[in-house]
């Protein structure tokens, strides 16, 4: 696994001075799992029938405000239960398809990605970000965008400490609360740009020229759909529009701080390549010193969230259908054992986000590390 940006000075390199068989011997038991099962490696009919559920959950509500008008304590209630089925949408259904993880049909796996068409946001960009870098670099300052300090927000221990960071335990949840609409509005265009200049887009001007067009369509019919059709329907236009920050306050408060769960906690590592470019670790081993996993036995939870409370096995076979995670932790959590790996977890949901909330308190009072 190597990779460069633009401003780094050189590409990073997984080189592990003691080379193990970790996971290669993994993959051939994850492999085993599958064939002795007679399992495909995709969804099965209960990811299918989540679909139609979240889906049904998200779109539905907008049908019936549209129809009936209805008042505004029941609007506003539909368009808070339509910000929590919106992030399940991004989690349970975009996330895998936009992996390859969600069926062995590539026009299957597009079409089902689009549905971050439906969350506001372009699944082109998406890709560079959480396929391409998060995934390689995970952890990784200047690397890995999940942790790149954000506006009054310092999510690694490699960046500035400014005196404003010393709150952001407190106020973070507020500013989670715009990130959806930060990207339905801005991220996108924002990121078409500077991938196109650091390299990590590699399409040519003519084709970014053609993606372009392509997000603002999509962005359009977006606002078009969920602010235009209910005010044009005759909801009071002050309704619509509090009722649709209302709906992406909460996606973006459980779309981040799930995703924060994974890496922004207190037993992950956060390393730094040397003057070659190098991070003296094997790529699969990075991933477990810098993933955690929570709540593995919570059926219910890890139904909602796409198994995103598995993102130890994610990050290692993020090709691999989530409805498949809690078996493949077993088999990840005894390799890994036996290779005197860390295999890190929390037990469950409020262990997890006390450890977040622990990690932005202390990440905002300590100095960067290389000042250290």
């Amino acid at each position: 696994m190597q990779g460069s940006i633009m401003g780094v000075k050189a590409p990073i390199r997984f080189i592990s001075k003691e080379k193990t068989q970790f996971y290669s011997i993994l993959s051939q038991r994850v492999d085993a799992y599958f064939q002795q099962n007679g399992l495909s490696k995709y969804a099965d009919a209960s990811i299918i029938l989540k679909t139609v559920i979240l889906l049904s959950a998200y779109l539905l509500p907008l049908v019936y405000m549209t129809w009936y008008q209805p008042g505004f304590a029941l609007s506003l209630a539909l368009w808070a239960f339509m910000g929590f089925a919106m992030a399940g949408v991004g989690m349970g259904i975009m996330h895998d398809a936009n992996h390859g993880a969600f069926s062995n049909n590539a026009q299957v796996n597009k079409w089902l990605g689009y549905s971050i068409n439906l969350l506001g946001g372009s699944g082109f960009t998406w890709k560079l970000q959480h396929n391409i870098l998060h995934h390689t670099f995970t952890n990784i300052v200047h690397y890995d965008e999940d942790i790149d300090d954000k506006a009054i927000l310092r999510m690694s221990p490699h960046t500035k400490v400014k005196p404003v960071h010393r709150f952001q335990w407190a106020y973070a949840l507020i500013f989670y609360s715009i990130i959806t609409l930060y990207w339905g509005t801005a991220k996108d265009f924002l990121q078409l740009a500077r991938y196109s200049n650091n390299g990590v887009n590699k399409n040519t001007p003519a084709q970014n020229r053609i993606r372009l067009a392509q997000i603002i369509a999509v962005k359009i019919v977006y606002f078009a759909l969920f602010l235009g059709l209910p005010i044009a329907s005759g909801l009071p236009v002050w309704q619509v529009i509090a009722g649709f920050l209302l709906m992406h306050a909460i996606c973006g408060v459980v779309l981040t701080v799930i995703f924060q769960l994974a890496h922004t906690v207190e037993q992950t590592s956060h390393p730094v390549p040397n003057a070659q470019g190098t991070i003296e670790n094997e790529w699969a081993i990075h991933q477990l010193n810098t993933t955690v996993n929570f709540s593995r036995n919570n059926r219910w939870l890890s139904w909602y969230v796409g198994g995103l409370n598995f993102q130890v096995e994610h990050h290692l076979f993020p090709k691999i259908c989530h409805v498949h995670y809690p078996k493949i932790a077993e088999i990840v959590q005894k390799t890994a054992d036996e290779y005197k790996v860390p295999y890190l977890e929390h037990k469950n949901l409020v262990q997890a986000i006390r450890s977040h909330f622990a990690t932005l308190r202390r990440f905002g009072k300590m100095p960067d590390m290389d000042e250290l």
